[in-house]
C-alpha cells in the first residue's frame, strides 16, 4: 500500500506537469479555443451579467423549456455556457494546490484499482495496458460524448482528449511501476524424488 501512496504522489506529480503544459501558460489551449477582441468581450460578459442570475451551467435557450425555446434551438445559434459570478485569477496558486491534491486522489483510486488486480496481472506491461486502456476508454467517453450528443465543437473536446489521456496514461504507467512485484510462483509438479503418499 505504501507503494501505491508513493506511486498516486508521482503520478499526481506528473498529471501536474502534462496538464501545465496543455492549459498553462504556454498558451497551446488556444490551438482548440476561439476568442474574440476586448469590445466583443466587454459586450458578452455584460450580457452574461445582465441575464443570467447565477452561477451555473445554463443551455441558450434551453430546449423544453418552453415551445418558444424549443423552436429557438432548433434554428440556433444555441450555446453551453458555464457560468460564474465572479472572477479569480487565471492561474491561481490556490487552485493549482487544490489541482494537485485532486490529481494525487484520482491517481491514488487507480493504484487502488490496480492494485486489486496486481496478483493475477503479475506483468508490468499487462498492468500498464489495463491502466492505459481504461484511462483512454473513460476520458473519451467524458470528453467525446458532448460534440456528440450535445453538439458542441470537436477541436477543443479532442484538445482535452488528449490531454487528459496523456496525464491519466502517464500515471497509469507510473502506479504500474510502482506496484509491488509480484513473487515467483511455487512449482505446481513436485520434484521426481520427491516422496510421495503409498
Amino acid at each position: 500500500m505504501i507503494r501505491v501512496i508513493f506511486g498516486a504522489a508521482v503520478a499526481a506529480i506528473a498529471m501536474f506537469v502534462i496538464g501545465f503544459v496543455f492549459f498553462g501558460p504556454l498558451g497551446l489551449i488556444n490551438l482548440a479555443t476561439a476568442s474574440v477582441g476586448d469590445i466583443e468581450a466587454a459586450a458578452v460578459q455584460q450580457t452574461l451579467a445582465a441575464n443570467l442570475p447565477r452561477t451555473g451551467t445554463y443551455f441558450v435557450p434551453t430546449p423544453g423549456s418552453s415551445a418558444a425555446q424549443t423552436v429557438m434551438f432548433g434554428r440556433g445559434p444555441i450555446a453551453t455556457v458555464h457560468y460564474n459570478t465572479g472572477g479569480f485569477a487565471a492561474m491561481d496558486p490556490a487552485t493549482l494546490v487544490v489541482g494537485l491534491v485532486f490529481n494525487f486522489v484520482i491517481a491514488l483510486i487507480m493504484g487502488l484499482a490496480l492494485l486489486g488486480i496486481d496478483s493475477r496481472v503479475a506483468d508490468l506491461g499487462s498492468r500498464a495496458r489495463v491502466a492505459c486502456i481504461l484511462a483512454v476508454a473513460g476520458v473519451a467517453f467524458s470528453h467525446l460524448s458532448e460534440p456528440i450528443y450535445l453538439k458542441h465543437d470537436w477541436p477543443y473536446f479532442i484538445y482535452v482528449f488528449v490531454a487528459d489521456s496523456l496525464m491519466l496514461v502517464a500515471a497509469g504507467i507510473i502506479l504500474a511501476w510502482f506496484l509491488p512485484r509480484a513473487s515467483a510462483a511455487a512449482p505446481s509438479v513436485a520434484p521426481e524424488d520427491a516422496p510421495t503418499d503409498v
